[in-house]
Formats: C-alpha cells, sequence, structure tokens
C-alpha cells in the first residue's frame, strides 16, 4: 500500500524541477510519516566528487550496515534533479529537535543533496543549489510552514556538533527559501514544453521520465541511442539519455528538452 508522500513529485515538477523517480517509491519506508511538520537538509558526505550526478542513490534507498534504508525521501543530484526514494518515514534524523519538534523521521522531510563536504566539492553547483532553494520552498508552501521550518542537520542533532551537514550557512539558505515563499525571488527558467519545428521536422515535445509521454517519440530518442524502441521512458532510458547528454558537454538531466533534441534529432 503506498504510504501518505504521494504528493512530492507533482509539488516539485510544479515549481519547475527536475524529478526523477526511483521504481518502488510509493511503497518505500518504515512505515507511513506522522504529520510533515518541516525539513531537514543534509549533504550525502560520499567520496567521489567525479564519480556521477547521484551515486549514493542505491545506498539512500537500500541503507547502509549499520542503518537500514531508506535513509530519505529525496535525494538531490548535482544538475538539480530530485531523486524520489520513498512516500513513507526515513531514518535520517536521529536525535535532536527543531522548533520544538524532536520526532525527526516522523515528521521532517529528509533531502540528502550530493556533496563530498570538503574542499573539493566546494563551491556546490549553482543549479544545485538553486533547486535545494526552490525544492524546499515547494515543500514547505504545500504543507503551510515557513522557511523557519527547515533546519540543516547540523541544527537539529544533538548533542551540538554530532553532525557537520550541510556544509553552507542555513541562516543565507533559510533567507533564499523565504524570498522564493514572499514572491520576491527570480522565477526559475523552466524547460519549454517543446522543442520549436525546424526546416525538416515538426516540434517535438518535451520529453522526461515519471509523465505521459508520446510513445512514439520516445521512440525515435530510443533508437537514435541505440535502445529497444518500445516507446517506455524508463529508467534504462534516462540513463542513456543522461550519459548522451554527458557526452556532448550538457547537463545531464535527462530530459530530452529543446537542446538535446537538436543533438538527437536535428
Amino acid at each position: 500500500m503506498a504510504f501518505s508522500l504521494t504528493w512530492l513529485p507533482e509539488v516539485l515538477m510544479n515549481a519547475g524541477l527536475k524529478v526523477a523517480e526511483s521504481p518502488g517509491w510509493q511503497d518505500r519506508g518504515h512505515g507511513d510519516m506522522g504529520e510533515v511538520k518541516g525539513i531537514l537538509c543534509h549533504h550525502t558526505a560520499t567520496p567521489g566528487k567525479n564519480s556521477g550526478n547521484m551515486p549514493t542513490l542505491k545506498t539512500l534507498i537500500n541503507g547502509r550496515p549499520d542503518l537500514s534504508g531508506p535513509l530519505s525521501q529525496l535525494g538531490l543530484g548535482r544538475d538539480g534533479t530530485y531523486y524520489i526514494i520513498a512516500a513513507g518515514k526515513c531514518n535520517h534524523a536521529g536525535g535532536g529537535k527543531w522548533q520544538g519538534i524532536a520526532t525527526g523521521n516522523s515528521n521532517f522531510i529528509g533531502i540528502e543533496a550530493e556533496n563530498t563536504g570538503g574542499r573539493d566539492d566546494t563551491p556546490w553547483p549553482t543549479i544545485q543549489v538553486d533547486a535545494y532553494h526552490r525544492g524546499v520552498a515547494a515543500i514547505l508552501k504545500h504543507i503551510g510552514k515557513g522557511a523557519e521550518f527547515c533546519a540543516g542537520h547540523k541544527e537539529y542533532a544533538l548533542p551540538p556538533g554530532r553532525k557537520s551537514d550541510p556544509d553552507f550557512d542555513m541562516n543565507a539558505f533559510r533567507s533564499s527559501v523565504s524570498d522564493i515563499l514572499n514572491g520576491v525571488a527570480p522565477a526559475p527558467e523552466l524547460i519549454p514544453v517543446a522543442a520549436p519545428p525546424t526546416a525538416d521536422r515538426p516540434a517535438r515535445a518535451t520529453l522526461r521520465r515519471g509523465i505521459n509521454n508520446n510513445p512514439e517519440l520516445v521512440k525515435i530518442v530510443q533508437t537514435k541511442l541505440g535502445l529497444n524502441a518500445d516507446g517506455s521512458f524508463g529508467p534504462k532510458t534516462e540513463a542513456a539519455i543522461r550519459a548522451f547528454q554527458s557526452q556532448h558537454g550538457v547537463v545531464p538531466d535527462g530530459i530530452v528538452g529543446p537542446k538535446t533534441w537538436l543533438m538527437i534529432d536535428p
């Protein structure tokens, strides 16, 4: 049976953010959440800045030897993509308190952003930081809370100093989130819904995993990338698109928008 946070993808996509759903996320969790009262921000602290966009995804889903997964509801890749991991309760908070709330796993959504936490991964990619701000703001707006209900794990965790993530200034982070909630932040640059027509082909709708795509357009992409052309935009198709985008020097977001269409089907 699906857990209660099935609204996460829609809320994030409506904010103009990139979303990738991990298989089975709707039924994943250590039981259901209680009332969602806020958000805890983390960074993964996993070594290997050059090891990919979200190399800790499997760990966040399956857990570690000392802690069973899922370890957060959301993962945030370096390219600003939100990976939906679980709709239920996750082991991400541990002991602590924020805004008088000490039941972190039951009442806070956890976001694990891909970053080593070291000097090799500083500064964070601008596109990832912007997505962090906008994703947090979108969730807080949905649950009717202000920016003060977003905390860094390092602020929540007790005893003080037990955690150091995320490695950025949370007061500045909350200020940016507040600007978005108050409508004074610049509007996000949204991906166009279609690539314009060229002399050789009609307009092409933007394709992304997790929405109702045109199967014939998906087949064109799959054929160009050497995949089985079944018309279904699943994880293998998304992975192939990301690899193709990386090879061509564009943000590997797994979305076939105007720039990617021009490279795949000029």
